[in-house]
C-alpha cells in the first residue's frame, strides 16, 4: 500500500494571490512551501483511489504519472475537496463515487455532467476498494452536517485521515480510529493561532497522542506557517509530493 499526498494545502493554497509573506515568497521559487489544494492518493497493486479531488487535480495526477482512478472517497461538500472532479471530463467515463450521502448528493449535483456513480457509505461501516478496507468515521467541520474522516486498512496496516475537523472529535470516532500506524491530520494554522472549523497544530497534535498514532504527519496547512524547511524542523509538516510506503 502506498500513501501520497498529492495536496497539502488549504482552500487558498500556498502561494495565496496577492500575497509576499515568508511562505508564500518562498513557495514562489518551487520550494515544498508551495501547496497545491488537498487531496491524497491510495495505491495498491490493484488500483488507484482518490480521498477528496482537489481543484489542482489535473496537475496533481499528472506530476504523481497516473492514468486511471478506480476510486473517488469524498469527506465533505466544501469546494476546495470536490473542486477538481470535472477533470475527469473526456478522460474517464463512470467514475465511482463514495462517501456518506447527503455529501455524495451534493457534489453529484454540482458535477452532474459527469453522472459519477453513487455509492452511499454509513459511518464505521467498512468498503473495500483495490483489495482495501475502507471506513469513514464521524468529525465535526462547521456547517457541513456530516463530515468525514477515512480510515484505511490492508489487514496489517492502519491509515487514518482526519478530513477537515474541528478538535471536537467524538468518543466514539476517537475510539474507532486508535493505534494507526499513520495518522494525517488537518492542522490549518501553526499552535499560536486559533481557528474556527479546524485543528492548529498543537491541538492536532493532541488528538495524534490521544489516538496513540505511531507517524503523524500534518496537512492542510495555510500560509500562516512559515518557509516550510524551517518549520518542518519543529513540527511534521507534509508536503506535496510526499510518499508513505506500506509493506
Amino acid at each position: 500500500m502506498k500513501i501520497t499526498l498529492l495536496g497539502t494545502g488549504d482552500a487558498p493554497g500556498t502561494p495565496e494571490i496577492g500575497c509576499s509573506c515568508a511562505a508564500c515568497a518562498d513557495a514562489k521559487n518551487g520550494t515544498k512551501s508551495n501547496r497545491t489544494r488537498f487531496s491524497i492518493l491510495v495505491q495498491t497493486e490493484r488500483g488507484n483511489v482518490l480521498i477528496d479531488t482537489s481543484p489542482d487535480m489535473r496537475a496533481q495526477l499528472l506530476r504523481a504519472d497516473i492514468g486511471h482512478i478506480d476510486g473517488v472517497i469524498w469527506t465533505h461538500g466544501h469546494y476546495d475537496h470536490y473542486g477538481g472532479f470535472p477533470e475527469f471530463y473526456r478522460i474517464q467515463r463512470e467514475v465511482h463515487v463514495y462517501g456518506f450521502k447527503e455529501t455524495v448528493d451534493y457534489i453529484s449535483e454540482m458535477v452532474h455532467f459527469l453522472d459519477p456513480v453513487k455509492h452511499y457509505v454509513n459511518f464505521y461501516e467498512p468498503f473495500s476498494l483495490i483489495g482495501l478496507e475502507f471506513s469513514l468515521f464521524e468529525v465535526k467541520h462547521f456547517p457541513e452536517k456530516h463530515p468525514a474522516g477515512v480510515m484505511i486498512s490492508d489487514g496489517r496496516y492502519k491509515i487514518v485521515v482526519s478530513g477537515d475537523s474541528e478538535k471536537d472529535i467524538s468518543e466514539k470516532s476517537l475510539a474507532y480510529i486508535q493505534n494507526p500506524d499513520l495518522f494525517i491530520v488537518d492542522a490549518i494554522v501553526p499552535p499560536h493561532m486559533t481557528v474556527n472549523k479546524h485543528m492548529n497544530s498543537e491541538e492536532a497534535l493532541e488528538i495524534a497522542g490521544r489516538i496513540h498514532a505511531k507517524k503523524t504527519v500534518l496537512t492542510h496547512l495555510s500560509h500562516f506557517y512559515g518557509p516550510h524547511d524551517s518549520e518542518a524542523e519543529k513540527l511534521p509538516l507534509g508536503y506535496d509530493g510526499m510518499e508513505f510506503e506500506l509493506e
